[in-house]
């Protein structure tokens, strides 16, 4: 299957982000693409630097003006996307969702962001009521997708349930990236542990990843930090954990992929971690903490 990841850097035109991300999923889909992956928070900059309930007018419902726009362009490409939207559920409740449209233009699914941050830039806790929809994959006509976003990367649990569930791609639209006062060290390390972590993710479930990761300087709007710069570095992995693409680390990036679905079953074979699995075992990751 071939799969389209589309890394953008964003402004504060959200007419001219749609527009390029148009012109970007049609692209995709001239060189083949199946699947188009959009980056998390894709319409607008990454609003969570700050805390500002103005913000909220931003979000939309589900369906709305977003699945109708992306929903025309999927049914008149024929392809599957993964959207990545800012929720409206009802009058003071809001979710961090992901979207999958299907080739004819129709909502397959959504996917509520479970793992919801509250770190110094990263203040998503003011914008986003944790997800209640569970780790349900999405069915499409490319196959069962465990949707996942951004924050969610860093729990196998997430991906194990996903896997569980029969998904047959694990992806993970995301926003992440360094500020400003972190040495070049510390940036290398941030990347690599989100890297790493998700490939193995691809190796314990052995199925393909796909990460696509917003790129660009974005500016903090209460000035009390100098801004994130997102790290791009989008990539798709292999059921080994084997890097198959990795895109540019500061500039926009769109890529089709190839990905072979069937080799999940050879893998499987190879290493049964499901057979395996000592789920006779496991009470204690319902808990909080163990001593």
């Amino acid at each position: 299957m071939k799969i389209g990841l589309i890394q953008q850097a964003n402004t504060a035109d959200k007419c001219n982000n749609l527009s390029r991300l148009q012109q970007s999923i049609t692209r995709c889909a001239a060189e083949g693409a199946e699947l188009i992956v959009l980056q998390e928070l894709h319409n607008s900059l990454y609003f969570c630097q700050s805390e500002d309930a103005n913000v909220f007018d931003l979000a939309e419902t589900i369906p709305g003006p977003s699945t109708k726009l992306f929903g025309s362009l999927a049914k008149q490409l024929n392809v599957v996307l993964v959207l990545s939207l800012f929720e409206k559920r009802a009058p003071g409740l809001f979710h961090n969702t992901a979207v999958v449209i299907e080739r004819d233009g129709s909502v397959a699914g959504k996917y509520r962001k479970m793992h919801i941050p509250d770190d110094p830039a990263y203040y998503e806790k003011f914008y986003f009521t944790p997800g209640d929809l569970g780790f349900q994959p999405i069915e499409t006509s490319v196959g069962k997708l465990g949707v996942l976003v951004c924050w969610d990367q860093w729990y196998p649990e997430a991906a194990r349930l996903m896997a569980m569930r029969g998904a047959e791609l694990l992806i993970y639209p995301t926003a992440i990236g360094w500020e400003s006062s972190d040495t070049d060290d510390e940036r290398q390390r941030q990347r690599e542990a989100w890297m790493t972590v998700q490939r193995g993710h691809a190796v314990a479930n052995g199925l393909p990843v796909i990460a696509v990761n917003r790129v660009g300087h974005e500016e903090d709007p209460s000035s009390l930090t100098n801004g994130i710069s997102f790290w791009g570095s989008s990539f798709v992995s292999g059921p080994q954990g084997e890097l198959i693409a990795v895109l540019s680390d500061k500039e926009e990036e769109i890529r089709v992929v190839t990905v072979d679905k069937t080799r999940t079953e050879n893998v499987r074979r190879w290493w049964p971690f499901f057979r395996d699995r000592r789920i006779d075992a496991y009470d204690g990751l319902t808990k909080r903490f163990l001593l």
